[in-house]
């Protein structure tokens, strides 16, 4: 994904917005319109533009890993035998649920993935069956998480 390199200007009015829709997606936009005292219609309108702009992009819910009984979070550090198998891995990446972020990066590894596994036998598994098959990775480094002590969005 492309990130276009356009940046926009927003006010004191949308950050408090995106602020509040931010803590929690779900909050009533008249909730919001009354404590900004501007009307919910210019709350929409603003959101509209928000959307149209690329600041947001769209709300979802954060589903408790642990609360479904994956415990282990893992980053991986993949080396590729090739810079151009990049593409390649990706996509095959992209097919492991387990995956859920990866990065081109610099520094010693191709690519930096997280990942979620019920538990270390679990990671194992996937690492030894899955991750390590794709075709032109060379080796993997992988870290445990062992606490996740921060988890935010930008600061508005």
């Amino acid at each position: 994904m492309k990130i276009n390199s356009l940046i926009v200007e927003i006010d004191g009015i949308d950050k408090e917005i995106l602020r509040d829709l931010m803590e929690d997606a779900r909050k009533p936009i008249l909730q919001i319109a009354n404590k900004i005292g501007i009307s919910g219609a210019a709350i929409h309108q603003r959101l509209r533009k928000l959307e149209q702009s690329g600041v947001i992009s769209g709300s979802k819910f954060t589903v408790n890993n642990k609360v479904l009984g994956y415990n282990t979070m893992a980053f991986v550090g993949v080396y590729l035998d090739k810079a151009a198998r990049n593409a390649e891995a990706v996509r095959d990446l992209r097919k492991i649920p387990e995956v859920l972020e990866c990065h081109y990066t610099t520094g010693n590894w191709s690519i930096l993935i997280k990942i979620i596994c019920r538990d270390n036998e679990h990671l194992m598994q996937l690492l030894n069956t899955k991750i390590q098959a794709i075709e032109g990775v060379s080796r993997t480094e992988t870290f445990i998480s062992l606490d996740q002590q921060i988890e935010r969005q930008i600061q508005l």
